[in-house]
């Protein structure tokens, strides 16, 4: 009997039953809560709030973490939900994303017993927002160039500066923010101006943030400028653990390995969305699944599918195991983000001219994937992470 046909190496053999129930599960959640309003979303520049309630209760807040009431489950699961988010819509699972793998992760990794217990439970259920603040208005592929500080005044942190690009900042309830650290007291690793995170709630007086707007790209999501005008915090405001860039960056990793299996998702949908026009349309008496140049193109946009469903697996099964490292993640990431634009591309063509209307996906999935070729280290950067662990040699600077 024939099997699904975009499956093209039987990877459905390679998934636990535990794998296909998380999958089919959100599947289901994205076909009943997300398609059927995305388009309308995305023509309208608006995040759905009210979507948040079905992510938390199907337990995609903070999904991959343990504890708090997280659901604890396994990277491989973690990385097919997000590939079914992300075959509704790119904004759908960088909600999760930052939710998650940054803001959560960073609180999971990085913070106090009390500021686990604070906010984490809040933030599974999706009761509490959280975003991460990293990106500046100057520094973007260059975070050590951060220019906004925390400044230790008697008994409370002062934070001052800008930053950009930051997802859900203005719906969010608590921002983590990354600023070099100053404490005339100490001559340690804060007093040295080093890196640290702080949990800057966003009703704080000082903290303003402001959606980026128009955008062309990630409409049904909220992208934000952030000033902080002295913002005072308590002493315990910092995370305690982890200082310097190696906190931040932990949890781009995490984030970097959910966007791999995304656009894998996106990717999928839009050859099933290719496929199934081309066999319904009929021109010159034939469906156009009948004519070689399309076949060509169905073939070419199944193999990127495929090779980028391999290497998202392939990456799953080594977290899970422990063994995966950075310079994958990034193979990964850059990739499968390049392959997915190609695949969005060229569905568009088979598409003809319906394919410009938000009717179809595969041109809002093209327009989602230039934002998320860029977040989370763009393909320069990651380009230069793997010719690092090929070479040996730091070519950043």
């Amino acid at each position: 009997m024939m099997g699904d046909p975009l499956d093209l190496l039987a990877l459905e053999d390679e998934l636990s039953a535990a794998e296909r129930e998380t999958r089919d599960r959100v599947r289901a959640l994205v076909d009943e809560h997300v398609r059927p309003h995305v388009a309308r979303w995305f023509a309208d520049g608006v995040f759905p709030l009210d979507l948040v309630p079905h992510l938390a209760e199907a337990g995609l807040l903070g999904m991959h973490l343990h504890g708090h009431g997280c659901a604890g489950r396994s990277a491989v699961e973690y990385g097919l939900a997000m590939a079914e988010l992300e075959a509704g819509d790119s904004g759908i699972r960088t909600f999760v994303s930052v939710q998650g793998s940054l803001a959560m992760s960073a609180i999971a990794k990085h913070g106090s017993t009390v500021q686990q217990e604070r906010w984490l439970p809040a933030m599974a259920t999706g009761d509490a927002i959280g975003c991460f603040a990293l990106t500046e208005p100057a520094a973007g592929s260059d975070p050590a160039s951060m220019t906004t500080t925390a400044t230790r005044v008697g008994d409370e942190w002062v934070l001052s500066g800008r930053k950009r690009w930051i997802g859900l900042a203005s719906v969010a309830d608590v921002a983590v923010v990354w600023a070099r650290a100053s404490d005339p007291a100490d001559e340690t690793a804060a007093g040295a101006g080093r890196v640290r995170g702080f949990l800057v709630p966003t009703s704080t007086p000082g903290f303003v943030a402001t959606p980026i707007e128009p955008k062309l790209s990630l409409r049904a999501s909220l992208q934000c400028d952030v000033v902080l005008d002295d913002v005072r915090l308590p002493a315990d405001a910092i995370l305690p653990h982890h200082p310097g860039l190696a906190g931040p960056f932990a949890c781009l990793a995490e984030a970097r390995y959910g966007i791999a299996w995304g656009a894998a998702g996106a990717a999928r949908d839009c050859l099933d969305v290719a496929l199934r026009h081309a066999g319904e349309r009929v021109q010159f008496g034939r469906p156009l699944a009948a004519f070689q140049l399309t076949q060509a193109k169905l073939v070419d946009m199944a193999l990127e599918v495929s090779a980028a469903q391999l290497l998202a697996l392939r990456i799953g099964r080594l977290k899970d195991a422990g063994r995966l490292e950075p310079h994958q993640v990034s193979a990964a990431k850059l990739a499968n983000v390049r392959s997915a634009i190609d695949v969005a591309r060229t569905a568009r063509t088979v598409l003809g001219g319906d394919g410009i209307t938000l009717e179809h996906s595969p041109m809002r999935h093209a327009a989602n994937l230039e934002s998320v070729r860029t977040y989370e280290g763009t393909d320069e950067v990651h380009t230069l992470i793997l010719g690092r662990h090929l070479t040996g040699h730091q070519a950043f600077r």
